[in-house]
């Protein structure tokens, strides 16, 4: 997709370190950059092998890559569809506002319904509010009534071989 300011496309292999940054970015925009601790390996085994696990999207000004949206497939089980979960999008702040992030989601969109995907799925913090008031002027609408839960790392570990 092209446009008069900017234009997306599919990630390749070799954009692994610029989507690299963008996640560090986007860490220390959430207050949390010792958290981003993927990897260039990390990448490449799993958004650019034979059995990709998630697809990415870029975003550039001029060719230079500004933002980016990473999603994978899910499940339905109640619906027996596929659908989309939005992992991370973002846009450098220098340049929001020029219709990126809308066009980011709308291409994640656009590959979902392709894909027969029955929703779109994704979170946000409860302090973001510019973020929110972006989705739900997309049309969006909060799932107040879901909380959302995680085991990772060591928990992760021990909860999986807790006899």
């Amino acid at each position: 997709m092209k446009t008069n300011n900017f234009t997306l496309r599919s990630a390749t292999i070799d954009d692994c370190d610029i989507i690299l940054h963008l996640i560090a970015l986007l860490a220390e925009y959430e207050k949390e950059p010792q958290a981003a601790i993927a990897t260039k390996e990390d990448l490449l085994q799993y958004g650019f092998s034979d059995n990709p696990l998630f697809y990415c999207i870029l975003a550039e000004v001029q060719n230079n890559v500004v933002g980016f949206a990473l999603y994978f497939r899910t499940f339905s089980t109640w619906q027996g569809k596929p659908g989309i979960y939005l992992e991370d999008l973002f846009v450098i702040p220098a340049f929001r506002g020029l219709g990126i992030g809308k066009a980011l989601m709308k291409a994640v969109a656009n590959h979902g319904v392709e894909m027969n995907c029955t929703r779109m799925t994704w979170q946000v913090l409860d302090w973001n509010t510019p973020s929110i008031d972006f989705y739900e002027r997309c049309g969006a609408r909060h799932l107040s009534e879901w909380f959302t839960y995680r085991l990772e790392g060591e928990t992760l570990r021990i909860f999986a071989h807790d006899v």
